[in-house]
């Protein structure tokens, strides 16, 4: 397929009966591999570091016998990224935890009645397993995005897997990264096998109570799978997103190249941009066929594009009423009136607000997490934050006036329940004190 011959699907102001069709993701035809994680989950459950190093010879082509990250190869690791790039890194990874950090609440002690005291603390997940992918593009800001909150969570382990290349290595920057914020251990393992084993723990990589990170739908389904053991997960997802709504006060080549940014992370990404005029989404179209030809990956880019779609709506109030069924893991308002479409949107993973805030901001260094909920999942689910990282645990305390201020409202709601022996519980001790 050339350039000029790949055509962007195009709305102008359209009817309710093709809005579902706007709504709509990629169809992705995917095998049924519930069969598949099901075996390698078994096979890692009963064989451990066995499986893990057969599977990895299988899918990842590599036969390793230590699958372990020594220190030494750390070490190594951080003498091969350039000095610039590890400044970069630095200043990402700053910004990271001034963010995260500002998340974290102080304990609040509410007295409900005279008494009665109630509060909330949090408690860190004590063991958590980071999943990095690796493949064309090896995602070590996502290291960041995930080890930064964990340490500063007070996770006591945080396991890192991620897919060897075929050399048996990891790329030199997820390894430094990964040794600048603190994970504790380091494994070359990715794929369904990774998440068995961070699932069921083997002789070498530790069991973890939760799992984070992105993947392919191998890694997705394995993750489910996990669920459904008792281990948790961050949240489902899936192929990258982003929605661009722009005005007459958008900038044509910006708003094409964010477009692009997210359309070369896979040819199953997809890419929105809803415009208030058919000029103004020409302009942007240009613009992004421009840009397009210059794409190193212009093939996996012009795939995506294929998934995309251009939509003029002029009406602010129905372009509100879009985002929010769409319900994009990124939106960027690149608007006049940003009050309006920021106190509106309801349904949004991360939004980025003006024409110099680029979606790869986030993605990187600005502050904010990048893990995100994609196919509409924020409707129900948050992108990653402190909280994803801790519990929280209730507390209270209850004095001896505490008991008899409410005392009788517990005996009555027990009784109604049917519920004797809590009733009970209160009863004898206000038989106490009323002696």
């Amino acid at each position: 397929m050339t350039i000029s011959s790949l055509k962007i699907k195009k709305y102008i102001e359209p009817k309710n009966i093709i809005w579902q069709e706007l709504l709509n993701r990629p169809e992705v035809k995917k095998e049924d591999l519930s069969q598949l994680v099901k075996e390698i989950f078994n096979d890692v459950r009963l064989n451990g570091d066995e499986a893990i190093i057969k599977n990895t010879a299988l899918f990842d082509k590599v036969k390793l016998d230590d699958f372990k990250v020594s220190d030494e190869e750390v070490r190594e690791s951080s003498k091969n990224v350039r000095l610039d790039l590890k400044q970069a890194i630095l200043v990402a990874k700053s910004n990271i935890e001034k963010f995260h950090r500002s998340q974290i609440v102080n304990t609040q002690i509410v007295e409900t009645a005279n008494g009665v005291k109630c509060w909330q603390e949090s408690r860190a997940i004590e063991k958590v397993g980071l999943y990095i992918p690796g493949g064309s593009a090896p995602l070590f800001s996502t290291v960041l995005m995930l080890a930064v909150p964990a340490v500063l969570a007070g996770c006591k382990e945080i396991v890192l897997c991620t897919p060897p290349n075929k050399e048996g290595k990891i790329a030199d920057e997820i390894l430094y990264a990964a040794d600048l914020v603190g994970v504790t251990q380091i494994f070359k393992v990715g794929g369904i096998q990774a998440i068995a084993g961070l699932t069921y723990g083997t002789e070498t990589i530790p069991k973890v109570y939760k799992i984070f990170g992105p993947g392919n739908q191998y890694v997705t389904a394995a993750k489910m799978e996990a669920f459904g053991c008792g281990v948790a997960i961050d949240m489902p997802a899936g192929p990258s997103e982003l929605l661009v709504v722009a005005d007459d006060s958008a900038v044509p080549k910006f708003v094409a190249a964010d477009l692009l940014s997210q359309a070369e992370h896979g040819a199953d990404s997809q890419v929105v941009c809803v415009a208030t005029n058919k000029i103004l989404l020409d302009d942007i179209e240009k613009e992004l066929l421009a840009q397009l030809e210059e794409l190193p990956r212009k093939e996996i880019a012009s795939q995506a594009l294929l998934n995309s779609k251009l939509i003029v709506i002029s009406a602010k109030e129905k372009i509100i009423e879009f985002v929010n069924e769409y319900a994009p893991e990124h939106l960027i308002l690149a608007v006049e009136d940003e009050v309006y479409f920021c106190e509106n949107t309801i349904n949004a993973g991360s939004i980025f607000i003006g024409n110099y805030t680029p979606e790869s901001a986030g993605d990187y260094a600005s502050g904010t997490n990048h893990t995100l909920p994609t196919n509409g999942f924020s409707r129900s689910f948050s992108g990653v934050n402190m909280d994803a990282f801790v519990k929280k645990v209730t507390f209270q305390k209850i004095t001896k006036e505490g008991i008899l201020n409410l005392g009788s409202s517990i005996e009555l709601m027990a009784e109604a329940e049917l519920l004797q022996a809590h009733k009970n519980a209160v009863t004898v001790r206000l038989n106490e004190l009323n002696k």
